[in-house]
């Protein structure tokens, strides 16, 4: 049996609802032994401070550049990530000794790669100092100065997770803040791209109105009628007629007239822009899946759920596919760091457009 490695894997997404931690054990490759995982949600001024980076990210020019509140945006996030992760193993009994490597995603603050440019903050180094053990970070770098599109990073997990499945082609579709989808062949090919907006487009409609930045359950967009004009509009952007592989920055359909729309037309509207990019994307696959499994936060929107099932009643939740949808992530990141030690290639020439199947990440040691 090939050795396994026990890692914990951090993700905070485009969503800006929170940090995600899970544990797992795995080789790097076809093993993968999931355990507990938890979410730590952002308090209101965290994801404030988060949008402050953001905006201020627009003016980056280099990856390595930490203007305005950079700097200290990236050591706060990095400390809030040890406390998560204190509070994890406090809460599920996990000890030090059980921990070989953490795979820290950071914050994406601004995703370019047309321009050669991805930045996702977080202090690696920091972080190993803090927690005792080593980190691997910034996995997606290395893809974008090869050419790649430094996302999505997570399908060669949803491969590893497909192999306990029944039937292929599947697609995992991932609906954080932005939608992605991994197309898996018979033989373990892989596509995958960004669709389009996921949650963040409605996350921020729904602040702008509530104060909230969220739709519980779909409920406004469920209660309203969608604007088919504004719809029609959005879906003639011209990334939609992109050959994958592609990928998205989270702010990239932002700026849609929606005035004049209620909340809940506006709501509606976006989770059928939503819905609608997401089925867009079967026109790319080589051939169409026998189930779709779709996991993030978008999966509780019953509004988005309910638009996807009308189309592919194949569709279905992480859960009812025996995985948990919140967590999935989080594994991915600890599946990665995994293979990162091991030299192993985590984006390929179908998933990001890479010239070959690279690995990638920044191994930060103990000193």
């Amino acid at each position: 049996m090939s050795k396994l490695t026990a890692a914990i894997g951090l993700m905070s997404g485009t969503s800006l609802d929170g940090i995600d931690v899970a544990f797992l054990k795995t080789d790097g490759e076809d093993i993968v032994h999931r355990g507990p995982a938890r979410t730590f949600p952002y308090e209101p001024d965290q994801r404030q401070v988060l949008a402050d980076a953001i905006a201020e990210a627009k003016a980056l020019d280099r990856r390595d550049a930490r203007i305005g509140c950079l700097a200290g945006v990236e050591w706060a996030l990095t400390e809030w990530h040890a406390l998560a992760v204190e509070s994890f193993c406090q809460d599920v009994g996990l000890t030090d000794s059980e921990i070989d490597v953490i795979g820290f995603h950071g914050q994406t603050v601004i995703h370019r790669p047309e321009a050669g440019l991805t930045v996702q903050l977080g202090d690696g180094h920091l972080l190993a100092r803090r927690l005792g053990k080593p980190v691997v970070y910034d996995m997606r770098a290395a893809d974008v100065a090869a050419g790649g599109q430094g996302a999505p990073l997570v399908p060669v997990y949803h491969r590893a997770l497909a192999a306990s499945l029944t039937g292929r082609p599947v697609t995992f579709v991932n609906i954080g803040g932005v939608a992605n989808v991994t197309w898996i062949g018979p033989n373990g090919e892989l596509v995958a791209f960004d669709t389009g907006p996921g949650n963040a487009l409605i996350d921020d409609w729904c602040e702008k109105h509530t104060g909230v930045a969220r739709d519980p359950d779909g409920g406004f967009a469920s209660a309203g009628t969608v604007s088919e004009d504004l719809l029609y509009g959005a879906l003639e952007n011209a990334y939609f007629d992109r050959p994958p592989p592609k990928s998205l920055d989270r702010n990239q359909f932002a700026g849609l007239p929606m005035e004049g729309l209620s909340l809940e037309d506006g709501a509606a509207t976006l989770a059928q822009f939503t819905a609608s990019s997401i089925m867009i994307a079967n026109d790319w696959f080589p051939q169409p899946p026998i189930q779709w499994i779709v996991c993030g936060g978008g999966r509780h929107n019953r509004s988005i759920m309910a638009r996807l099932s009308a189309r592919h009643p194949q569709v279905q939740t992480a859960e009812q596919a025996g995985f948990d949808g919140d967590s999935m992530e989080a594994e991915a990141w600890a599946y990665l760091a995994v293979r990162c030690l091991n030299g192993l290639p985590i984006t390929f020439p179908g998933t990001t457009g890479a010239p070959k199947p690279l690995t990638g990440g920044v191994l930060a040691l103990l000193e």
